[in-house]
């Protein structure tokens, strides 16, 4: 899986330093050792973890460092599953503190888990209701969490007046986005492109407007 995993992070023009790379290779591993016990995610084997896992969330950093730039940030996962993207953002940008949040206990025990094995004292695994949550953050990020209107309403509690929410989707989501409650507005979409894997993906950048 290594010389795939480089090769991927090269077509995504994303130079990892080799720890990093060790770091996402166990974290691989760590998902198809305890996928079926903690009922993590359906695809396990070896090829499909590494493209639409690990590569899929990795095809995220760029433009979040594009848009955000450098520096400490804190960044919530939202219905994190298996940590994803939340653990492959926290090994790829050291300075972002992120939080999984879940409300299956089993997998949030399993990132925090993965944070001790991993050696990542920016990640934790929260297990919680996101409504449930206060403290502010200035990323909110999903990934195949629910629709737009429904991601905005259950985290905006979190997100404050100059934080963004993040929405990694397929097929760019025209009717959800008409569906946004007035005074959240989407201000970039993003087309990306994952190695090995044919099919469409967007992430959809939103924010507070008319405050």
């Amino acid at each position: 899986m290594e010389s795939q995993l480089r090769a991927g992070l090269g077509a995504l023009g994303l130079p990892l330093a080799d720890p990093q790379v060790a770091q996402l290779l166990e974290y691989a591993a760590l998902l198809q050792k305890w996928g079926k016990v903690y009922n993590l995610t359906a695809l396990r084997g070896a090829d499909e973890v590494l493209t639409h896992h690990l590569l899929d969330s990795l095809s995220v950093v760029t433009p979040l460092r594009r848009t955000v730039g450098a520096g400490p940030r804190r960044l919530l996962d939202v219905g994190s599953g298996a940590g994803l993207p939340g653990v492959v953002l926290a090994i790829s940008c050291p300075d972002l503190a992120v939080d999984c949040v879940d409300a299956v206990a089993k997998k949030a025990a399993f990132i925090q888990q993965a944070a001790g094995a991993l050696k990542l004292p920016n990640l934790r695994g929260v297990h919680a209701r996101v409504e449930a949550l206060a403290d502010p953050c200035d990323l909110v990020i999903s990934r195949a969490f629910s629709s737009l209107a429904e991601f905005v309403r259950l985290t905006g509690q979190v997100v404050g007046e100059s934080g963004v929410w993040m929405a990694m989707k397929g097929k760019f989501p025209a009717d959800e986005v008409a569906e946004l409650p007035a005074g959240v507005a989407v201000f970039h979409v993003e087309q990306l492109k994952v190695p090995g894997l044919d099919a469409e993906r967007c992430l959809v950048w939103l924010r507070r407007v008319g405050a």
